[in-house]
């Protein structure tokens, strides 16, 4: 199939309230221009480099998401720009966007990402630093739009539906309680080309597609 027929096969299958980023890491500009002229406009990246590499050669309305994990000394390169950034992970990197988004002028949307999988590779802050994080957020250069997660990856349905459900269930508990102006639970970035029906089941807002878009790398 073609990207364009991929990005309508997903698009159909959408909930409503959910949006498809696109994960476009590893594929060259000329792909993403082919998902742009079929209508896609927001494109998630893993790394630094390469989404800066491909925001200077093509159309300044696409919205860039960082998905990947980032380190503090990229965020100055993507603070003037970046539509969102999904994997804020600690607070010392949090610190570091906020520094950079005064300096840019700009507040930099983002999300803090979870550590809900059963594996050690995944990035995230657990419940209780989360918890703590948020009732002290000082934040001026950026605002804090929702969470991230990523499932664990596995073949057991019923496991990822567990983890994806946790974290709607403290989504849904964070924003119930009385945050800072800083602070909104609006967005719920969570499920990818294997679990993406699973996550929409469970509340996500946002599923993070690359493989049933661009097929494999």
């Amino acid at each position: 199939m073609s990207i364009k027929r991929n990005i309508e096969s997903i698009g159909s299958d959408l909930r409503k309230g959910c949006r498809l980023i696109a994960v476009s890491k590893t594929h060259p500009p000329a792909l993403v221009q082919e998902a742009y002229d079929a209508g896609q406009r927001v494109f998630g990246e893993n790394k630094v480099q390469e989404m800066s590499a491909k925001y200077e050669v093509l159309p300044k309305d696409i919205q860039w998401h960082l998905i990947g994990h980032l380190q503090t000394n990229k965020v100055k390169y993507i603070a003037p720009w970046v539509s969102l950034i999904h994997s804020v992970d600690s607070p010392k990197l949090a610190a570091e966007i906020d520094k950079q988004g005064q300096k840019a002028g700009r507040i930099i949307p983002c999300l803090l990402q979870v550590y809900i999988a059963k594996e050690e590779t995944k990035f995230g802050f657990d419940r209780t630093e989360l918890l703590t994080f948020l009732e002290n957020a000082k934040l001026t250069g950026m605002s804090i739009e929702g969470l991230m997660g990523m499932a664990t990856l596995t073949d057991d349905r019923e496991q990822i539906r567990r983890e994806f459900r946790e974290l709607h269930d403290l989504f849904t508990e964070i924003g119930k309680m009385h945050l800072p102006q800083a602070v909104q639970m609006k967005e719920l970035s969570m499920g990818m080309s294997s679990d993406y029906k699973i996550a929409m089941e469970e509340g996500s807002t946002m599923v993070r597609i690359g493989t049933a878009i661009f097929g494999k790398r």
